[in-house]
């Protein structure tokens, strides 16, 4: 079988597989906007939530959606299983080594031993399964995109790449796993309360703050600082927002972020919060222009971003994406900058090494998983297949400007933020108290709140995770 160590570096029809991509995405995201009236008060509950128990929503809710019994109410206080055995089939007398064989096959694509690959992922697949422990479940997915880059190089390898990315779920099944995932992990949700939390104490006194979000996406943060806006003291200031996001592939690349933006100007009302939105949908956020961004005087701006630059290329030398970026928002003059990364090392150039630090990584996410939610829950299944898997599949899948998963360390990131002009904020040692309580009380005890050089770094196991920090112009 004649394949290439460069995965789908080769394919000939590069736009086609691209949008592939992208569109896989697209159905994600825009199967939430579907069904809206069904789906009202399950937003409600995510996005706005009662604030006495996990991610918008009490402990007992998340217990009913399948969390582990073992750590619930208080999910602190016990330990569980981690899916140790590394491989061993449920049930199975037999223990396969299954990362030692991931590697092996990894290092036979990289020496183009293809005959050795196929063998050994055949093993793989037979020791792996998407029901089984972490281990298994891991290799699972790892196997689907050591598959993709063996068939790079043909048509075989675009129709798998494109099967496995493409596939829809229901905007219910999204939501569903959404509210899980935030209920059992606290990454994103902290990441969010530290972000809506320091954008308020900068806007305390502001009679317009206008938030300029790179990624919004579904536009999930904001509900609850609309809701806070509007208890303010004095009543609420005008809220304008400029989304940034990705066009959809299709005939419709800005409805996705229109339906953003009229969600979010429903919940302004409810709230009679005064609300303008603009959005700017863009493929190359480095191109573009202070101009447009619509700034107005005297209103207090606010930069924020939830782990969205990782997708920005880092391999261009002049004008580095990432730094022009950083570039344009030295240029706005925020009041505030809020940067929220998942700190990963799997960016390297050479696929054998980038392969073993992302095995590394995501043995950690599968490991976490298995550790506070149940091995049979439905929704587990999506939050691995759409929220991990799709990842993966891109680390290990793609080179060149196709591989679109490019994550730093926050360490990184610092010296890069200082590099464009901006000094780090100190963390807010009443906030770093509350919200290290919060972690205890409401998640698994191995999650830990920690901090160095001004970031507040969120943990598993002692492995870092999420990176959040505050920045302003020199």
């Amino acid at each position: 079988m004649k394949s290439s160590s460069n995965g789908f570096k080769g394919l000939k029809n590069h736009e086609r597989d691209e949008n592939a991509f992208e569109e896989g995405r697209a159905n994600k995201q825009t199967a939430l906007y579907t069904e809206e009236s069904e789906l009202s008060d399950l937003f409600d509950k995510v996005l706005l939530g009662t604030e006495n128990g996990v991610g918008m929503s009490s402990g007992n809710e998340a217990a009913e959606t399948g969390v582990r019994k073992d750590i619930q109410p208080q999910r602190n206080k016990h330990g569980s299983n981690s899916g140790s055995g590394c491989g061993k089939k449920q049930g199975s007398k037999n223990t396969v080594d299954l990362r030692t064989l991931l590697i092996l096959c990894a290092q036979a694509i990289s020496n183009n031993d293809f005959r050795t690959a196929n063998e050994l992922l055949k093993q793989i697949r037979e020791n792996s399964s998407p029901f089984g422990d972490a281990s298994q479940r891991l290799a699972h997915y790892f196997a689907n995109g050591l598959e993709a880059r063996l068939m790079g190089n043909n048509v075989r390898g675009e129709v798998f790449y494109s099967t496995v990315v493409a596939r829809r779920t229901s905007a219910a099944d999204i939501l569903k796993s959404y509210h899980l995932h935030i209920s059992t992990c606290p990454f994103n949700q902290f990441s969010m309360f530290f972000a809506n939390y320091m954008i308020l104490k900068f806007a305390e006194k502001a009679t317009t703050l206008h938030i300029i979000d790179f990624g919004i996406a579904f536009g999930f943060q904001w509900p609850n600082l609309i809701q806070k806006l509007s208890s303010r003291p004095g009543g609420p200031c005008k809220l304008r927002i400029t989304g940034i996001e990705l066009p959809q592939a299709g005939l419709r690349p800005v409805e996705r972020i229109e339906e953003t933006g009229r969600r979010l100007k429903k919940y302004c009302e409810r709230f009679d919060v005064p609300f303008e939105f603009n959005f700017i949908a863009s493929r190359n956020w480095e191109f573009i222009k202070l101009a447009d961004l619509k700034i107005q005087s005297n209103e207090t701006v606010a930069v924020n971003c939830l782990d969205r630059f990782k997708n920005l290329d880092d391999t261009v030398e002049d004008n580095n994406p990432r730094d022009a970026v950083l570039y344009l928002i030295r240029k706005i003059i925020p009041d505030i900058f809020v940067h929220a990364v998942r700190s990963g090392s799997y960016n390297a150039a050479f696929f054998e090494t980038r392969f073993r630090e992302a095995l590394f990584e995501f043995s950690a996410v599968y490991d976490l998983l298995d550790a506070t939610i149940d091995h049979n829950n439905k929704e587990r299944l999506v939050i691995e297949r759409e929220f991990h898997g799709r990842e993966i599949m891109n680390v290990i899948a793609c080179e060149g400007s196709r591989r679109i998963e490019k994550p730093e360390t926050y360490k990184q990131w610092q010296v890069r933020h200082v590099r464009a002009g901006f000094k780090a904020l100190p963390l807010d040692q009443d906030f770093m108290k509350l919200f290290r309580g919060k972690m205890k009380a409401w998640y698994h005890k191995d999650f830990v709140l920690d901090e160095d050089g001004n970031w507040m770094l969120q943990c598993w196991r002692g492995r870092i995770s999420f990176g959040s920090s505050c920045w302003v112009p020199t």
